[in-house]
């Protein structure tokens, strides 16, 4: 008798507990909060990407620049969006985390050989590397791809469900062509300097460089939002409007220097049930951050 109750346990339990810990569907976003939010001074914006981040309803959320924090400040954030679980990379410096409504289990912070850090948790049963690149070298973030692609290679030995994801601060090759190679974007960025011939700025060749996503995509990793977009537009989620009055522009002249170098990557496994992806750049975002959130949708 006890026997078949233990059968009856496992039979109703354990499925109960796999679906809760998927469900029918994921949603992902991830998000650059711009020095979070003046180092926590900007109180108004907070509270309205607090607001916007509710009734996104995702289920798992990395986010970048999360200056100023601690792990008690992250969790209570979550909280109001609906995400019981938070963990932190650092509280000093620009910092990344990830909150989930689901448990979150630490896996590892990254610190040795990159500049702000990256971090690996595994939530819902998959497991998510929050990444912050380097934001002013070529060189130094060709240096960061290759120390995460050893630490991808590791985390697929153990399950095919992964996610890389954040703020790249580089460039895919399957935006190339959007690019108008005199526009404002890549005109802006030579008169500033960027070129250098020791891949010390963000130009090579007086172009933007592709190797680092390339390494990722070669992985291979699958870059979700390629198959629900096409114009530069939709694709582009940097720079927020919220710079105008910092750098002197108008609306028009921030979005005519459109960039994407935010980006959810994807396991091979996982690519074929992303259902929807996007970036938030319109209005409920411009105001926000500098940057511009990514939301990918997936039904397993």
């Amino acid at each position: 008798m006890k026997r078949i109750r233990i059968l009856l346990w496992i039979l109703l339990v354990v499925p109960l507990t796999a679906g809760a810990q998927h469900g029918d569907t994921l949603r992902i976003i991830t998000y650059n909060i711009w020095n979070g939010f003046d180092w926590g001074k900007d109180t108004l914006r907070a509270s309205s990407f607090q607001e916007w981040m509710k009734t996104m309803d995702s289920d798992v959320a990395a986010l970048q620049e999360l200056c100023a924090y601690n792990e008690t400040k992250l969790q209570q954030e979550a909280d109001r969006w609906g995400h019981s679980y938070a963990v932190l990379l650092k509280k000093s410096g620009y910092s990344v985390g990830l909150t989930s409504r689901y448990p979150i289990e630490l896996i590892e912070k990254i610190f040795e050989g990159m500049h702000h850090g990256a971090l690996h948790c595994r939530t819902a049963g998959i497991d998510f590397l929050v990444v912050h690149l380097h934001p002013g070298s070529i060189k130094k973030r060709r240096k960061e791809m290759q120390i995460l692609l050893k630490k991808i290679a590791e985390i697929r030995k153990s399950g095919d469900r992964f996610v890389v994801l954040g703020d790249f601060n580089a460039h895919s090759p399957f935006d190339a062509h959007l690019y108008d190679p005199e526009g404002p974007l890549l005109t802006r960025m030579r008169e500033k300097g960027q070129n250098k011939a020791d891949l010390t700025g963000n130009l090579v060749n007086n172009n933007l460089d592709y190797a680092v996503l390339s390494g990722f995509l070669s992985f291979p990793l699958h870059d979700v939002l390629l198959p629900h977009s096409t114009t530069l537009w939709e694709r582009g989620s940097f720079p927020g409007r919220v710079l105008g009055p910092l750098n002197g522009e108008s609306s028009e002249q921030l979005d005519a220097r459109m960039e994407r170098i935010d980006y959810i990557l994807v396991s091979e496994s996982m690519a074929p049930d992303c259902v929807n992806a996007k970036i938030c750049n319109g209005a409920d975002n411009w105001d926000l951050s500098d940057h511009y959130p990514v939301i990918a949708d997936f039904s397993f």
